[in-house]
């Protein structure tokens, strides 16, 4: 699975960006996709996910309530909407396979993850 990221950008405190993850060899909808964001000198956060199937979602403590993760089955990509955006979420985005599952303490399958989305909150 090798996934592609888009929509980063800059933003200003409280805006809003909409993030997607594509792949154009196989269909998203059959895999359960998360989103995960490497700020330097932190670690990796595990940031939403969603399941294959039922659509279960998880959401990290740090952006419940902001953050929206959606399936986009027609054109075959996993949304992640951010609202609200703070100085804190400023990383790179990534999109992965999901292991073992989506929930806290989810994985990233290594080397299903793209280039990345650069995603930066300023004033």
């Amino acid at each position: 699975v090798q996934l592609v990221e888009s929509g980063g950008g800059l933003v200003q405190p409280g805006g809003s960006l909409r993030l997607s993850c594509t792949a154009s060899t196989f269909t998203l909808d059959y895999y359960t996709i998360g989103w995960f964001r490497q700020a330097p000198g932190k670690e990796r956060e595990g940031v939403s996910c969603i399941s294959r199937g039922d659509g279960h979602t998880y959401y990290a403590d740090s952006v419940k309530g902001r953050f929206t993760i959606s399936k986009d089955n027609v054109k075959n990509t996993v949304n992640l909407q951010m609202n609200n955006l703070k100085p804190e979420d400023t990383a790179v985005y990534y999109c992965a396979e999901v292991v073992p599952w989506c929930g806290t303490g989810w994985n990233p399958i290594f080397g299903s993850w793209g280039q990345g989305t650069q995603v930066t909150v300023s004033s």
